[in-house]
Parts: C-alpha cells; sequence; structure tokens
C-alpha cells in the first residue's frame, strides 16, 4: 500500500525533470543605431570612473552645503517620491507571490457536520380495504472530519517561470521608475535653489542701485536748491529710483514663489520653511560627458523602457503555455469518523493522491487571441524603448548646445557690460562738469543696470542648463543598481 502514493509523485517529478525549457522566445536587447559620441560634446571633459557625477550625488558638484542638505530632506520626506516608493514595494510583492507559485499549497481542514434524514407520518392501505397510520422516526447523524490536503502545480511547460520573469521585470522597471523621480525631483530642487541664488544676487544688486539712486538724488536735489540744475532733473531722479525699487520689490514675489516650491519638495508647509539669503551664487560645475552608449546603463527611463521589453517578452511565454495540459499533484489525508471518543484513531483513516491534467480542447480562438496581444504588447514597448533612447540622445545634444551658446553669449555680454560702466563712469563726469544734461546720465544708468540683470540672467541660465544636462545623462545613477534601489527613510506605514 504504501508504494501506491510513490508512484505518481515520481512520474510527475520525472516529467518535471525533463522539461528543461520554457516555451516563449528568449529576451534579446533590440537592436539600436547609437552615436559613437554626440555631437556637441566637442571640448567638454570626458566621464571617468573618479568623476563625482559617477558616483551619484551629483549635486555635490555645486558646493553648497545648503543644497546637500535640502537634497537629504527631499529624499526622505517628499510625497510623490513616497508614492513611487510604494509603488515599487508592490512590484516588489508581486515577485514574492510568483516565487511561491512553484511551492506547493498545503491546507488543514477541520470540521464537523450534524445531518438529518426522514420524519413525519404516513398511511399504509392494506389489500382488503383496512389502512394502517404510522410514522418514520427521523435519522440524525454527525461526521467529525480533519484533514491535510496538497496541491502543487508542475511548471512543465515553463508558464510559472515566464510569469515569475515578468514580473521580476517589472519590479526592476518599477525600481527604476522610482531611480527616474527622484532624479526628477532631485533636479527640480536643485534648479529651484540655483534660481534663487541668482534671486538673491539680482536683490543685492538693485539694493545697491537703489542706495546709488538716492545718492544722486539727494546731489541733484541740492543742485535744484542751488538753482544749477532745473526741476526736470530732480523729477528724473526720482522716477529712476521709484522705478529700480518697484523692480527690487518684485522680485520678493518671485523668490517667494521658488522659495514655496522648494519646501513642498522637502515635504513640509510653505509657511514652515524659510531660506536666508546667502551672499554668493553656487559656481558652475565641469560636467562630465560620457559616450552616447552610457545613457543605456545611465538613464532611469531607459532602463525602465527595456526592463519592460523583458516583461513584455515573458508574457508570450505566459499566453503560449496555454496551449499545453497542465499538470497538478493532490494528495489528500486525516481521519473520518461518526463519534467525537474514536475520532482520531486507525480505523478511520483515509487519504488520497493523484495528479490531473487538464487542457483547453476548444476555445474558439481564445489562446491564439491572447498570444497575439502579447505579441503586439512586445512591438509596442520594443518601439517605446527605441523612442525613449532617440529622446534621451536629443535631450543631451540639446543642453550641450544650450550651454555652449550660453557660454558665448555670456562673454559677449560681459563685454557688453563693460562697455556700459565705461560709458557710465563717462557720462557722470560730463554732469558734473555740466556739458549734458540728467536725461543722458538716465538712460546710461538704466543700460547699465539692464546688462548687469541680463548677465546676472544667464548665469541663471547657464547654472540651471547644467542640472538639465546631469539630469539628461542620469544624474550619476547606474542600472546595476536596480536591485538596490533604496527605500525612503520615511515609510509610509510611518504616517498612518
Amino acid at each position: 500500500m504504501n508504494a501506491l502514493p510513490i508512484r505518481p509523485l515520481c512520474l510527475a517529478l520525472a516529467v518535471l525533470t525533463l522539461s528543461a525549457c520554457a516555451v516563449g522566445p528568449d529576451y534579446q536587447r533590440p537592436q539600436l543605431d547609437s552615436p559613437a559620441a554626440f555631437k556637441q560634446a566637442a571640448g567638454w571633459k570626458a566621464a571617468t570612473p573618479v568623476d563625482a557625477l559617477q558616483r551619484g550625488a551629483w549635486w555635490e558638484l555645486y558646493g553648497d552645503a545648503q543644497l546637500n542638505q535640502l537634497i537629504e530632506r527631499l529624499n526622505a520626506n517628499n510625497q510623490s517620491l513616497a508614492s513611487a516608493e510604494a509603488q515599487y514595494r508592490q512590484a516588489r510583492a508581486l515577485v514574492r507571490g510568483a516565487r511561491a507559485s512553484f511551492f506547493p499549497t498545503i491546507g488543514a481542514d477541520v470540521g464537523v457536520t450534524r445531518a438529518g434524514q426522514g420524519g413525519g407520518s404516513n398511511t399504509i392501505s392494506t389489500g382488503d380495504g383496512i389502512s394502517v397510520s404510522g410514522s418514520n422516526q427521523a435519522s440524525v447523524s454527525k461526521s467529525y472530519d480533519a484533514s491535510i490536503g496538497v496541491s502543487w502545480e508542475l511548471d512543465l511547460w515553463g508558464k510559472l517561470r515566464r510569469q515569475l520573469e515578468a514580473d521580476s521585470a517589472s519590479m526592476d522597471a518599477s525600481a527604476a521608475d522610482l531611480a527616474g523621480v527622484r532624479l526628477s525631483l532631485q533636479s527640480e530642487l536643485v534648479q529651484n535653489y540655483l534660481q534663487l541664488r541668482v534671486l538673491d544676487e539680482q536683490k543685492r544688486l538693485l539694493d545697491a542701485t537703489v542706495v546709488a539712486y538716492q545718492r544722486a538724488l539727494k546731489l541733484t536735489d541740492n543742485q535744484y536748491n542751488a538753482g544749477i540744475v532745473p526741476k526736470s532733473d530732480v523729477t528724473q531722479a526720482r522716477t529712476q529710483l521709484k522705478s529700480t525699487q518697484a523692480q527690487a520689490v518684485d522680485l520678493e514675489y518671485q523668490r517667494a514663489q521658488l522659495e514655496h516650491a522648494i519646501a513642498v519638495l522637502v515635504g513640509v508647509p510653505p509657511a514652515n520653511f524659510e531660506l536666508a539669503e546667502v551672499d554668493q551664487v553656487p559656481a558652475l560645475p565641469q560636467v562630465p560627458v560620457s559616450v552616447p552608449s552610457a545613457l543605456l546603463e545611465r538613464r532611469p527611463d531607459i532602463a525602465a523602457a527595456e526592463r519592460r521589453i523583458i516583461a513584455a517578452n515573458a508574457d508570450i511565454g505566459v499566453e503560449k503555455a496555454a496551449y499545453y495540459p497542465d499538470l497538478t499533484l493532490s494528495a489528500t489525508g486525516g481521519y473520518r469518523s461518526g463519534s467525537l471518543n474514536d475520532w482520531i484513531s486507525a480505523p478511520n483513516r483515509f487519504w488520497s493522491i493523484g495528479p490531473s491534467f487538464a487542457m483547453t480542447l476548444f476555445d474558439g480562438g481564445i489562446i491564439r487571441s491572447r498570444v497575439e496581444q502579447a505579441e503586439a504588447s512586445y512591438d509596442q514597448t520594443v518601439a517605446d524603448y527605441r523612442q525613449t533612447v532617440l529622446d534621451g540622445f536629443r535631450e543631451v545634444e540639446d543642453y550641450l548646445v544650450q550651454l555652449d551658446v550660453f557660454e558665448r553669449e555670456s562673454a559677449i555680454q560681459q563685454e557688453a557690460l563693460d562697455a556700459a560702466r565705461e560709458s557710465l563712469r563717462l557720462i557722470e563726469n560730463q554732469y558734473k562738469a555740466g556739458t549734458i544734461d540728467y536725461n543722458s546720465v538716465v538712460n546710461v544708468q538704466t543700460s547699465a543696470l539692464s546688462n548687469e540683470r541680463t548677465l546676472l540672467g544667464l548665469r541663471g541660465s547657464r547654472l540651471t542648463a547644467s542640472v538639465q544636462l546631469i539630469a539628461a545623462l542620469g544624474g550619476g545613477w547606474d542600472d546595476a543598481k536596480l536591485q538596490e534601489a533604496p527605500l525612503m527613510q520615511q515609510s509610509a506605514n510611518a504616517n498612518r
């Protein structure tokens, strides 16, 4: 009797051992037309393993301790990042479920059943016309059951393996999405912070200009009282002063907007957040530029797109496995008795074991339609992946040329500013000598201030473009870190 349960199990294990491959295509990375170098990268520093950008903490290139602290707060408290991290944990849980399907399912059942039959009255007629009435007594019984059942679906055709492959790739894609969200939020915070510091510099420029204009107004007013200049000179000086003060006030609104945006990014209400002014703007870093092929490993969005191809490719195998029969091993054993006293005893034992094959013989083309859907989904992910790569190449080229143009424009603007300052010095001397009117001074002062602000604006644009270039290069991230996707320091469960 002991040999009976073993034979079906041995047969199934032998079939499983012989089935060494899974149905469906194995993944191969789609072919890409990748250039050898970026067209706009001439003159840029080549990336090396010791570059700060390669280590991942790319914001440290700007050398600002307060910025580094803000990034740490963003990584710990940003709610958009918390949402992406929760999605990653969901994908990771799906992988655990896919792995669990390789193991048998064991269940236990203990129960008591009470059943009844019969009861009531009936009448029996005899042949001589005599009727006899009687009653049937109700029959009530109890049954006590305790059993353990085991069910195991054998992965003969690789359906479970393909499902695990698909779920694992989806988990990797979710990890890359998490890295992409983190990089995007970090980039947004760094850009806002740098623009805020540029506004602080513009505010210092305007405040200093206001002080200079106040002195000019006082001087002009004294000259008017002495009868040296007309009343119109005083009016022009006051107009210029008030206009510059208005520009300084306008910067307060712009700065407040950036400060509020940074507060939300680090996960605090704007009312509880404040950034004090500092007396300098972070310097423009030297960004190391890698070769285009490195983007395939360095950009999270490209890595996520490729992992979705892997998942779609595995889904084809999952759907094709429906053409083949499923083999399930089932075993049940326990005790069944009508009496509680001798329930757990040898005479009341029972067991059953045996394999079962199940397959679809006719479905009107449903399986084929699902296979075609999976194949079309795969083609879509391939196209999306190639488009993502092309967009990555374009973004890097755009920011490289943007930085180059801003650099050359800044050099020319500096020359314009130097000329405006020299012109202002000469005009002021001529006005003091009484050879020109104040209107000429105002025009040159306005031009000089405009050139100062334009140069500061270009500085801010160069800093912003440098952040965008770093993000387009992947921010120092590497897809080898997919399985090491860091979770947020502040879990969503802590807020419940």
